[in-house]
């Protein structure tokens, strides 16, 4: 997965999956900008809730969350995440978290 070169992406800032190498260099203009190359198209409350959740839980304890438990803390249904955002491994790369692994990378793209 390759996102596109723009003004606030830089695709030497992201791993073969698409996703941040680093999660410090992640901001809200670079969510925006991720969220429209991959086709998420605008941020809503919703979104923000989620990558927000995403976020915190990564900082907490270093580790990718089981997404039922983000949408449990979110207060949402598993369903609207990927109504949201496609699929899972979309909100993680929205998120800027780094890479969690192959198998985690793995669970996250096929949900």
């Amino acid at each position: 997965m390759n996102l596109a070169v723009s003004d606030t992406i830089d695709a030497n800032q992201f791993d073969e999956y698409g996703l941040l190498k680093d999660a410090q260099a992640w901001s809200e203009p670079l969510a925006k900008a991720i969220a429209s190359d991959l086709g998420v198209g605008t941020l809503t409350d919703a979104h923000w809730l989620i990558i927000y959740t995403l976020r915190d839980h990564y900082t907490r304890y270093g580790t990718p969350p089981v997404m039922h438990r983000v949408c449990q803390e979110a207060g949402i249904e598993r369903r609207q995440v990927n109504e949201l955002f496609g699929y899972c491994l979309n909100a993680w790369r929205v998120a800027g978290l780094p890479n969690p692994g192959e198998e985690a990378t793995s669970y996250l793209s096929n949900m």
